[in-house]
Order: C-alpha cells, then structure tokens, then sequence
C-alpha cells in the first residue's frame, strides 16, 4: 500500500483497523477493542496517542456520547485509495457475478442484471447506464402487415432485442403479398446491418435498381420513404436496484426521501454519474461525499468505473451507498464486471 504524509506504518494499521471495524458494527471504535486485535500487541494507551494523531490530521471524530472515535470521510477516501488496484475479487462474488451473467446474449439484459448483482454484493445500490451506442442498433428482421387501405404496421426487431414499431400511411396501396416480398428483400440483404448502412444501401439501391427490379423496388421505396425503417435516438438505458438497502440503513427520513427520489429521476441519475465518472479513467473511482452535485449525498459514496469495449465507452456502472459500505467488496466487483463488459460483447455480436 502507498503511503501518505504523516500516515507511518503503525499509523496505516490502526487507522485501517477502525475504518474495518466501524463499516462492520456501526459502533464507534475504543483503543481497547483495537487492543484485542491488534498484530503488534499495543497497548490501549499507544493505540489511544495514534489515535490521537490521526484525529489531529483529520481522520477521525470524536461522538459526543461516545469515548470510541469514527472515521471521517478523509479516512474513507484514504482507505479506498489503498484498497484500488490491490484488493482481489473474492471467489464467492465472482461465482455469483459468473452465475448471473453469463449466458446472457442481450446488451440491456447485462446491464440490468448488472445492477441486480452489485446491489447483492455491496448492500448498496447498483446502477448501470447503457448509452445508446450500447444498444446494439443493429437489424435482426422486419415485419409488415396491412391494416387496411393505404395503412402499413411496420414491425423492426433489432439484435440487441429492442423492438419498434410504427403505423404508416402509405399513398399507394400494398397487399399482403407486396409486403412479404419487400420483408423478404430487406430481411434477406441486410439482416446484421447496422440501421444507418441500412439506409444508405437502399438508398443507392433505389437509384440503381429501380427499372431491374421493378414493382419489388417501388414497394420498398414507398414503405422506406414512410419512415418504415427510420430510427430515433435511441435514448440512455438507466438500470438501478437496491434502494431497499438504503431504507434499512438510512435512518435521515428526510435526507432518505431525497435520495429515492434522486433515484428515481433516470436524468439525475445519468448526471450523478456523468459528473464523477470520466471516461479516460482507466480504474475504479471511488467518490465518498456526493455533495457536489447533491448536497443530500455529503454522507454517500459512490464507486464505478466506465464500460468499455475497446477504446470506446459505451455505458457506466456504479454502487452508491452510506460512507459505511463495504469498500473492498463493492470495489472489487465494480472492477471485475467493468473488464468483464468486453468480452460480454464481443461474444453477444
């Protein structure tokens, strides 16, 4: 572990010690519970001038109903920054991970899932944000039927499993038999497209196979040109679970209610994690104290990392919870699901 001005050795220990015991029990931590535990066999009274020490440099607190000393989110940050890069999953979070992540082939269903599991490991609550480049905007088939005169229900299924679907008004009628043909023609030629180069071919398709191809053509022209395949911008994905474990350890009524509804706002949600999280980082972040974008999160910590695949971030997964969270747990599974994106996509295409 790294060291830190005025944070020796014996120092980095106890205040380790504390931070570790206070996330388990929730109590404030004496020199004499250290004392039982301590590797060097200090006595309370040489625990108590370290502990001293560390509160005069801002990392611990002193309740005052209590004798026993809590860390300050200085200690948390100090604590977090030896655990990043240096803490190794543990085989029972990454047998859970595994079991609940692998097999999926659906980019949404990952992230989901995603969350689903990082609120289990860090009692916390997990949320994921897929950008719209991680949908894959892909094209599995299209359907089409006829409504009735001069009306079409275009049917566009993609391979990340989003499904559209749009009423056109077409001006010149089509049967059920010029439907299935251009169905046919679209499903064929360009299945695994992306929807852009989709576009694009047909476009050129039309100008130089209008006479060939005839009344085939006209239909397809007259179906693309009503929006039969076009495209919105597919909108952020936003993924959270766990805020049940915030009910049980937050006991601010007040400052609980703000959260869940921060939660509960998907926009908020992707600025909270948008304002911490940076693309170019290449480890776990870890943020303790949120109240620089909502002064009701000064007591929350929030850990995530950008998802990738290859060069290209494509999405964001997190764990935001009390200062007193398990760090080593959540840290190391926000990392291992991070490098595990990769490889999920590359055998989901």
């Amino acid at each position: 572990m790294g060291q830190t001005p005025g944070i020796g050795k014996r120092e980095r220990e106890i205040l380790t010690a504390i931070v570790e015991t206070y996330i388990s029990t929730g109590e404030p931590v004496g020199s004499r519970t250290l004392a039982r535990s301590n590797r060097e066999n200090l006595s309370p009274a040489s625990i108590r001038n370290v502990m001293s020490d560390l509160a005069d440099a801002g990392y611990l607190e002193q309740p005052h109903t209590s004798s026993g000393r809590v860390p300050t989110a200085q200690a948390y940050r100090y604590y977090a920054n030896q655990l990043t890069g240096e803490a190794r999953i543990s085989p029972a979070d990454e047998s859970l991970i595994q079991g609940n992540l692998q097999g999926l082939n659906d980019v949404q269903e990952f992230m989901e899932r995603t969350s689903h599991v990082l609120s289990i490991i860090s009692h916390g609550v997990g949320v994921t944000v897929a950008s719209g480049a991680a949908q894959r905007n892909a094209l599995e088939h299209v359907y089409f039927q006829r409504l009735g005169d001069k009306k079409i229900l275009a049917v566009v299924v993609m391979r990340s499993g989003l499904v559209r679907d749009r009423v056109l008004r077409v001006k010149e009628d089509l049967t059920v038999s010029d439907l299935e043909v251009a169905a046919n023609y679209i499903n064929q030629n360009f299945r695994g497209w992306e929807m852009a180069a989709v576009r694009n071919e047909i476009e050129r398709r039309l100008q130089q196979e209008r006479d060939e191809y005839g009344h085939l053509m006209r239909s397809v022209e007259e179906l693309y040109h009503q929006g039969a395949l076009a495209t919105e911008a597919i909108p952020q994905a936003v993924f959270v679970e766990g805020a049940a474990n915030l009910v049980i350890n937050e006991q601010d009524k007040e400052r609980l209610r703000q959260l869940l509804a921060t939660l509960d706002e998907k926009q908020r949600i992707v600025d909270l994690l948008s304002a911490y999280l940076d693309a170019r980082q290449e480890a776990v972040r870890v943020v303790v104290g949120l109240e620089q974008t909502a002064p009701h999160l000064n007591n929350f910590v929030l850990i995530g990392a950008p998802a990738r695949v290859g060069n290209e971030v494509i999405g964001s997964l997190a764990v935001i919870g009390p200062t007193r969270i398990d760090y080593e747990h959540a840290i190391t599974a926000v990392s291992y699901i991070a490098r595990l994106f990769d490889q999920f996509w590359n055998e989901s295409t």
